[in-house]
C-alpha cells in the first residue's frame, strides 16, 4: 500500500480507501450489499493488514448501522485507522432532519461519534449541496466542530464546481476550516468531474477521494458486449451513474480486459489503477461484497500501469470537449502554432482536461 497527502493538509492517507455502504444491509442498502457485522470486522482487518488506513463511511448508510459497525470493528484500536463520515441526507421523518443547516449537522456528529464509539472524526465531509441552507450557517457549523476537537478536517461530496469555489472562497474569507478534500464519482465510463472538479482540486490544492470506482460494477469485467452475468444490476436499472453510450461502454471495458489479461489480474485492478494515475486523486474508495472481492481490489494498489496502457484507456474513455474548452484548445492551438518555441497560455489545472486533445491536435 502506498500512501498520498490529502490535498494542501498534513494528513497522509492510503491510496485505497475502505468502503462501508455494503455494511448492515438495510433498507434500501440491501440492493448494494448486507454484510454482517462479523464480516465487516473481517473486512476491515483484511484492509488494515494490508496497510490501508482510511475507512469511509456516512451516517445515513443503513440508517446508522454502518457506523455501528465500524466501531464495534475498531474497538480497541481506534488508532490503526483513521474514520471519514458524512451528513446531509435525512436521518428521520422531522422537518430539521435533513439538509446541512447548523442544527442538523451538529445533532448528527453527535449522533455518528456515538454510533462509532470515539471522541472525534477524521473527516467530516458534506454528503451533498444543499441549495437553501446558507453556506455560510453550514461552514460556520463545521467550523464549530473542528475548534471543539470534535472533528479534525472537513471535506465536500459531490458538489459541482461553482459549489466547491463558493465553500472554499466562504471558509477562507471568514478564517474558518477549510475543506481539504472532495468525494466525487469519477471513472474512465463517467469522467465529467474533469471539465471542473478535477482541475479546481488541483487548482486549488484539494485531494480527490473517488467514489465507486468500477461504475457500481460496470467496469468490474463482468459486463461485456457479448454477455451479462446472470445476478447483479441491468444496465435498464443503472441510475449512478447513468449509461448514455452503451456501446462506449463496452469499448472500453474491451480496453480494460485486454490491458488486464496482459498483467494477469482483473478488469476491476486495472479500472482502480488507471484513477491512481490521475491528477490530484489521494485516494480511491473500495467496498466488497466478500472478502475475495476487497482482496482482489486492494491488489490494485500496486498495479503499475505503463504509459502506453494509461493512453490506451484515456484516449477510449476521452470526454468530448464542452464550451468553452473547445474554445480553449482552438486559442491554445493559435497561441502554439504563432509562437517559436510552441508556447501555449494553458496552466497545470487547464491540461487536465484539455492536454489530451492538444497533444494531439
Amino acid at each position: 500500500m502506498r500512501y498520498r497527502q490529502l490535498g494542501h493538509s498534513g494528513l497522509r492517507i492510503s491510496t485505497l480507501t475502505m468502503g462501508t455502504m455494503t455494511f448492515g444491509g438495510r433498507g434500501g442498502f440491501a440492493n448494494v450489499g448486507t454484510t454482517g457485522a462479523d464480516e465487516a470486522a473481517r473486512q476491515i482487518d483484511q484492509f488494515l493488514d494490508a496497510g490501508g488506513n482510511l475507512i469511509d463511511t456516512a451516517n445515513m448508510y443503513s440508517g446508522g448501522v454502518s457506523e455501528e459497525y465500524v466501531g464495534k470493528a475498531l474497538a480497541g484500536k481506534r488508532d490503526a485507522a483513521l474514520i471519514a463520515t458524512k451528513v446531509r441526507f435525512a436521518m428521520g421523518r422531522g422537518v430539521n432532519d435533513v439538509g446541512l443547516s447548523r442544527q442538523h449537522i451538529i445533532t448528527q456528529a453527535e449522533a455518528s461519534l456515538r454510533r462509532l464509539g470515539v471522541d472525534h472524526i477524521d473527516l467530516y465531509q458534506l454528503h451533498e449541496w444543499d441549495g437553501v441552507t446558507p453556506l455560510e450557517e453550514t461552514l460556520g457549523a463545521l467550523d464549530h466542530l473542528v475548534s471543539s476537537g470534535k472533528v479534525r478536517y472537513v471535506g465536500v461530496s459531490n458538489y459541482s464546481g461553482w459549489h466547491l469555489l463558493k465553500a472554499l472562497g466562504i471558509s477562507e474569507r471568514n478564517g474558518w476550516a477549510r475543506p481539504v478534500s472532495e468525494q466525487i464519482h469519477y471513472t474512465l465510463q463517467s469522467r465529467d468531474a474533469e471539465y471542473e472538479l478535477v482541475p479546481a482540486a488541483v487548482d486549488q490544492g484539494l485531494g480527490i477521494l473517488v467514489w465507486s470506482p468500477l461504475a457500481g460494477g460496470l467496469l468490474s469485467g463482468k459486463y461485456r458486449r457479448d454477455s451479462k452475468p446472470e445476478s447483479g444490476r441491468h444496465l435498464s436499472d443503472w441510475s449512478e451513474p447513468p449509461v448514455h453510450d452503451e456501446a462506449l461502454l463496452y469499448d472500453i471495458v474491451d480496453v480494460l480486459v485486454e490491458v488486464g489479461e496482459a498483467h494477469g489480474v482483473s478488469a476491476a485492478q486495472v479500472a482502480i489503477a488507471w484513477l491512481l494515475t490521475r491528477p490530484a486523486v489521494s485516494s480511491v474508495i473500495v467496498g466488497a461484497r466478500t472478502s475475495e472481492q476487497l482482496a482482489d481490489n486492494l491488489a490494485a494498489a500496486d498495479l503499475e500501469l505503463t504509459d502506453d496502457e494509461v493512453a490506451r484507456l484515456e484516449k477510449v474513455s476521452r470526454p468530448r470537449l464542452l464550451y468553452p474548452y473547445w474554445h480553449q484548445l482552438g486559442i491554445a492551438q493559435a497561441d502554439r502554432g504563432a509562437s517559436p518555441d510552441g508556447f501555449h497560455r494553458l496552466g497545470s489545472a487547464d491540461l487536465t482536461l484539455i492536454g489530451p486533445h492538444l497533444n494531439e491536435s
